[in-house]
């Protein structure tokens, strides 16, 4: 049986990862190994699988045949141990989690670390990018989210939490400048914008079950959040930002709501997986921990 399925993993892995290199970095092994084993599973099966060149590799149309059918099959394999380990109670085992970099940082991270130290067999592979990875193509066993969510067939979702929005500046700014009372009040003020992607981001109020949206004028602009909550401790402006990230300068009175009468639109937080039939006991456990305790991290 070992001799079946030898180099089987180590071949899917370099089809769904786009080479050797990228596949020896998912499966935790060097290059050579990854390319020494498929050489193997080649010399055994008396065909090759890729065209290689210095930079590429590329199926043939054996190891295109080869590779379709492998993929069913492990999907079974691993959908068979999802559904045994799923009347297990330990949570054991390896998982890859996407995350956004300053989210991830200030609010994930923290209770992934522990829940690793409360189940020392598991196993976490942490990656923190503001960009959207492919789950499936970069061998991510699950994501955390922000915002509203891309139709996908191949992916499911949990909502873990909401991100509260809140309009604050320092009290010396408001001593200095005045206090804004209405939406229109703002288009007086220093705003301190945030830019992402050559995009400066929309501020939304509601009031009265009414949404309005404001577009700072912004003389400083940014495109890193932390540096925004900087500005406003230091006086430089209004700043409209997610209630976690100024949870201490709020505390320590550095920095004061404003617009009371108004509340900000709240957006939310997702944990995004592969579709699967059975999710694994590790998997559910670490999103119901999420889900439970990511809401007070977020206050």
């Amino acid at each position: 049986m070992n001799d079946v399925i030898s180099g089987i993993p180590e071949f899917v892995e370099a089809v769904e990862a786009g080479g050797f290199s990228a596949a020896a970095v998912r499966m935790n092994l060097s290059r050579s190994a990854i390319g020494k084993t498929i050489a193997r599973l080649e010399a055994r099966l008396g065909v090759r699988l890729f065209h290689r060149t210095t930079r590429t590799q590329s199926l043939t149309d054996e190891g295109q045949a080869l590779y379709l059918r492998c993929r069913r099959a492990l999907d079974e394999i691993r959908s068979g141990q999802a559904m045994l380990e799923s009347g297990k109670s330990e949570v054991t085992g390896r998982l890859r989690i996407s995350m956004p970099v300053l989210f991830g940082r200030r609010c994930i991270s923290p209770l992934l670390m522990e829940f690793a130290r409360q189940h020392p067999k598991l196993e976490l592979d942490l990656s923190f990018s503001d960009r959207v990875v492919d789950l499936l193509d970069e061998g991510f066993d699950l994501a955390i989210r922000n915002g509203p969510l891309k139709d996908s067939s191949g992916l499911l979702a949990r909502r873990l939490a909401h991100h509260r929005m809140l309009c604050f500046a320092s009290p010396e700014y408001l001593e200095s400048r005045g206090t804004p009372l209405s939406i229109a009040d703002l288009d007086g003020h220093d705003c301190l914008a945030y830019v992402r992607s050559g995009e400066l981001r929309t501020w939304f109020f509601s009031q009265d079950s009414t949404q309005q949206e404001f577009v700072p004028p912004a003389r400083l602009r940014f495109d890193d959040l932390e540096a925004i909550a900087d500005a406003a401790v230091a006086g430089m402006g209004l700043a409209w930002l997610t209630r976690w990230l100024v949870r201490n300068d709020l505390q320590s009175g550095a920095l004061v709501p404003v617009l009371k009468d108004f509340s900000c639109i709240s957006y939310e937080a997702h944990a995004v997986w592969p579709r699967t039939p059975h999710l694994p006991l590790k998997m559910r456990a670490v999103i119901d921990m999420l889900a439970a305790r990511l809401p007070g991290m977020m206050e």
